[in-house]
């Protein structure tokens, strides 16, 4: 055993939660937005205004989502090159076998393959073909044993709090707001949750509206000790810098928090907000504006895992473009500066427990 053990710190293969529930997970949610994401973007772009170069370029870059996700899972396992290389075949495979799962697919099956392809790498002499090939083979054989399998369960799942949350959008409102936004500023990945178990429709709002209370929130209640660096790093960026922060001080949480749990609701019974766009949209806030280009893009163009939900193309009301700047912007705002005047008066909240470093 403590040569195994020995084998494994030297091949740097960590088998630990940290190392595939939060590294490998945050790097495929971003090779998913290099991906599919920004993709999708250029791509109704291009629809829109008719520009059919703009078009390609988006559709080339949503097809290699795969790839994408796969190698950037390798390069979070800290992957030799030739590894990390042959992790494109394998994502490639996964993502076409594990259908409307797919992520989950090629998250389970590149971290399978990936460590088997390290525990091989610079072991022989003719490490130019043994490390591609039992890194693919194995790959590629998982993926068409267990990718469909994987696939479906993931779409089921997602399947089933879509459909939950059309019959009880008041409190799986709440619940999908609360939760996703949580996991937003929570050092895990909630675009690579929410793509995994492929949340749209009003599900896909309400997360939306989650995450953009945490982002927003944050931004607006940390004002006086970040000034506008930090309106725009939290705002745009992330809410999850300040995680330190939340570590000493638990209490800041709960301004933004409560504000999801109102507008989550408000999203999916009063302005019925559905974001029918590609599934990671929905976890990404106001992450560079992902969450409400998502809304637009799926009323322009719904992503296929919509479409397959009953999605289709509408014109916006007036009434739905002041639902999306309310629940992604004003309210977030506004209710999370209410909760933190409150906490500030109870003296839960005290200046400087929001300073970024």
């Amino acid at each position: 055993m403590k040569a195994f053990r020995a084998f494994l710190q030297r091949k740097n293969i960590v088998i630990s939660a940290k190392r595939y529930g939060i590294d490998a997970l945050g790097a495929m949610a971003q090779g998913l937005f290099c991906s599919l994401l920004i993709g999708t973007i250029i791509k109704t772009f291009g629809q829109q205004l008719g520009v059919q170069f703009l078009t390609d370029i988006g559709t080339y870059a949503m097809a290699m989502s795969g790839p994408a996700m796969a190698v950037a899972i390798g390069y979070a396992l800290k992957a030799d090159p030739l590894v990390l290389f042959s992790l494109a075949a394998v994502g490639w495979a996964a993502n076409a076998e594990g259908g409307a799962g797919g992520p989950l697919a090629v998250l389970i099956i590149a971290i399978v393959a990936g460590e088997f392809g390290k525990a091989v790498s610079k072991e022989t002499k003719v490490d130019i073909l043994v490390t591609p090939a039992v890194t693919i083979l194995i790959g590629v054989a998982l993926a068409k044993l267990i990718a469909p399998p994987i696939g479906w369960a993931a779409n089921a799942f997602g399947l089933l709090i879509n459909e939950a949350t059309n019959l009880q959008p008041f409190l799986m409102g709440i619940a999908v707001s609360v939760l996703v936004g949580i996991a937003l500023t929570l050092p895990i990945s909630s675009a690579a949750i929410c793509a995994v178990l492929g949340l749209t429709g009003l599900a896909g709002g309400a997360a939306v509206a989650g995450c953009c209370a945490q982002m927003v929130g944050f931004a607006v209640i940390s004002f006086r000790e970040n000034r506008f660096g930090g309106l725009i790093s939290q705002g745009l960026g992330t809410s999850m810098l300040q995680m330190p922060n939340i570590i000493k001080n638990p209490r800041i949480w709960i301004p933004a928090t409560l504000a999801s749990a109102i507008t989550g609701p408000i999203a999916t019974c009063v302005f019925r907000l559905q974001m029918n766009g590609a599934p990671i949209n929905s976890g990404m806030g106001t992450c560079g504006l992902c969450g409400p280009i998502g809304v637009i893009t799926g009323w322009l163009s719904p992503s296929e895992e919509a479409v397959a939900r009953g999605a289709s193309v509408i014109a916006p009301t007036a009434l739905d473009w002041i639902g999306l700047v309310l629940i992604c912007i004003v309210l977030p705002a506004v209710l999370s500066l209410l909760f933190a005047m409150i906490l500030r008066k109870l003296g839960w909240i005290k200046d400087g427990d929001m300073k970024l470093n």
